[in-house]
């Protein structure tokens, strides 16, 4: 009885948008994933200097995207895009390697791994999901899901901190389906 009360009320539990921030370093395929999400198909598009927003209907939820550009100079402007979200994705370039993971144990301001800490350490997202896509999965050498959750280290995240690595692949849309549907089941609107 107690599953039906909850299914039927999922059902109905959201029915205004669920704001969420999509970040990333620059290139990781952040705003073809979000066109994947609104159009159904691949949308060609430039590096993103500031952010797009789009309203995403998926399942029985509505999803206030936020995709903010990943470039240096944009990710210091990450943290006012926080405030208000139920939620993160962070897109990772797995054909990169070199970019996942700098190694470092004081970090750097280049790594997807070092970001990634500092998207996690923000007040403001502290009760928040996180869905981390592992993006160009269609690329063989890039780095599978469970190799990249170890690069960036989300096996030593606290206990309580949810979160899920769902590989993907923003051309095709391949894994985003799975991935939202885990983060549309976590979020607290």
């Amino acid at each position: 009885m107690g599953l039906a009360i909850a299914k039927l009320f999922n059902s109905f539990r959201s029915k205004k948008p669920t704001r969420i921030v999509m970040v990333g370093l620059d290139a990781a395929g952040k705003t073809t994933i979000l066109h994947r999400l609104k159009f159904g198909e691949t949308v060609m598009s430039n590096p993103t200097l500031g952010f797009n927003v789009e309203e995403v209907s998926f399942e029985n939820l509505k999803f206030t995207i936020w995709d903010v550009g990943g470039q240096k100079r944009i990710r210091q402007l990450w943290n006012h895009y926080y405030e208000g979200s139920h939620g993160i994705v962070y897109v990772i370039d797995c054909s990169d390697r070199r970019r996942i993971s700098c190694g470092l144990p004081e970090g750097c301001d280049e790594c997807a791994r070092c970001e990634l800490l500092n998207v996690l350490a923000s007040e403001h997202l502290e009760r928040a999901p996180v869905l981390i896509l592992a993006n160009k999965q269609d690329i063989d050498t890039a780095a599978r899901p469970d190799e990249t959750a170890q690069m960036v280290g989300l096996l030593d995240l606290p206990a309580g901190r949810k979160w899920h690595i769902q590989g993907c692949c923003g051309l095709n849309g391949n894994g985003l389906t799975e991935g939202f549907r885990w983060l549309g089941a976590n979020v607290n609107v």
